[in-house]
């Protein structure tokens, strides 16, 4: 893990650059301090006698390329670039003439402290506050030790703003730790709502096929004797029907078998869905005595299947709703449209629907464009996608969104086992591409 914060000052220049600044600015705060400046009768602190020789000079120059080797290390070896940083500050102090390390030679352990506190472990983090603080307190014992005067009070003003700097490293730290969190908790919840609306819809669809399976035995009993032919049809429409429910039924108890909850609540839907459909359907069939109501059994059955079967049928209704929220969706279909299983069907037009929502939400485009293709004869395909903000338009606007939208779309897609892909176009604007196969041994109504 590399120790670069994710502070906005440090995406403009990187942790170890931020050092070498410091350093820098302190080598200039350190002049000026030793020269006097306009208003000033004399400089503020004189300065040491080394410091005017070659040898001070020098030192200043070991202390500016261990610096500068210390920034360099820093993204890489934290650890390592401080040590480089601790010891140039005590190298550039020694020339000054001082009784404490100064303010201004600390400057770029400030700035490694705080890059450390912000992105690495919470132990390493330990470590590089104990040694930076155990330094200064070094320092100022071997003077003591030695017989020489030791600027305690200065030392702790130095101390107090690394322990600063290393409490600013780590808020920044945790406060990015629980974004984070707070995303990936969103993401798993929104990734849960979906499967249960999946379940849900399911239990819909489940249920509705129930209903019609019940209508069509009734119809088939009661014309059994007098139109055999009828019968016959009907107990297709019946063996269709169960056979493209339980296929989907099965695939969605076998893939959301991992949530619990979500599985005991869309087996229970569907069991008593199961009992109230037949039941009331098999009453209503029941109360039919006479012959001219079979011929509207049938035309009921008929009429409920055709409102089931809505899916990507119900485009044109979403397209001229979407324009009246100010987006122009215009649906292209390449291939010849044919019926679909109605878990496919209901699932494809709900990415469609989601990737729509997502365009008058967020992208600020004024058009989008719905594509269904119906080429390959084992799948289906849609794509949704704009051109992004027209320059000038009232709808223009930064794009935005949690994201969360798009994580539901990739789960009912993986559920399906489809392929999912979502990013920008080339050009500008967005593109949410998915292709949902069909079950194997599925037939399409």
């Amino acid at each position: 893990m590399s120790a670069t914060p994710s502070a906005p000052f440090f995406k403009r220049l990187t942790p170890g650059r931020w050092a070498a600044v410091a350093w820098g600015a302190g080598i200039v705060f350190t002049a000026l301090l030793r020269i006097s400046m306009p208003g000033q009768e004399g400089p503020d602190v004189m300065p040491g006698f080394v410091i005017l020789r070659w040898d001070g000079l020098l030192m200043l120059a070991v202390a500016t390329l261990l610096t500068l080797r210390g920034g360099a290390l820093l993204a890489r070896r934290p650890t390592a670039a401080l040590h480089y940083l601790l010891v140039a500050s005590v190298i550039a102090s020694t020339p000054l003439g001082v009784t404490a390390i100064p303010f201004a030679q600390y400057l770029a352990v400030d700035v490694a402290l705080y890059a450390i506190a912000a992105s690495r472990p919470r132990r390493e983090a330990w470590r590089a506050l104990l040694l930076a603080v155990g330094l200064i307190f070094v320092y100022l014992a071997v003077r003591l030790l030695s017989g020489w005067s030791a600027g305690t009070t200065s030392g702790l003003a130095v101390a107090l703003t690394a322990l600063v700097a290393w409490l600013l490293g780590r808020s920044e730290r945790q406060a990015r730790e629980y974004a984070e969190q707070s995303r990936a908790q969103a993401a798993e919840q929104a990734v849960t709502a979906e499967r249960l609306r999946i379940a849900r819809e399911m239990h819909d669809t489940v249920a509705h096929s129930i209903g019609i399976v019940a209508l069509q035995a009734g119809a088939a009993r009661r014309v059994i004797d007098t139109q055999p032919e009828g019968a016959r049809q009907a107990l297709a429409e019946i063996e269709t029907a169960s056979r493209e429910t339980l296929a989907g039924l099965r695939r969605m108890l076998g893939t959301l078998r991992t949530e619990d909850q979500a599985h005991a609540t869309f087996a229970d839907r569907t069991e008593e869905a199961f009992r109230t459909e037949e039941v009331s359907r098999t009453a209503d069939a029941s109360c039919t005595e006479d012959a001219s109501r079979e011929e509207t059994l049938t035309e009921t059955a008929t009429q409920a299947r055709a409102e089931a079967a809505s899916g990507l049928a119900a485009l044109g209704r979403l397209a001229e709703a979407t324009g009246a929220a100010g987006v122009r969706v215009a649906v292209r279909r390449v291939g010849a449209p044919r019926p679909l299983p109605p878990d496919i069907d209901l699932s494809a037009f709900r990415l469609v629907q989601e990737s729509v929502t997502n365009v008058v939400r967020h992208s600020g485009a004024d058009t989008c464009t719905v594509t269904v293709d119906h080429r390959d004869p084992e799948a289906v395909a849609v794509t949704v996608e704009d051109l992004g903000p027209t320059p000038g338009s009232e709808r223009e606007r930064p794009g935005g969104g949690s994201g969360y939208g798009l994580a539901g779309m990739r789960e009912r897609v993986a559920l399906l086992h489809g392929e999912f892909t979502a990013g920008p176009r080339p050009g500008g604007g967005f593109r949410v591409t998915a292709r949902l196969p069909f079950p194997t041994g599925a037939t399409t109504r």
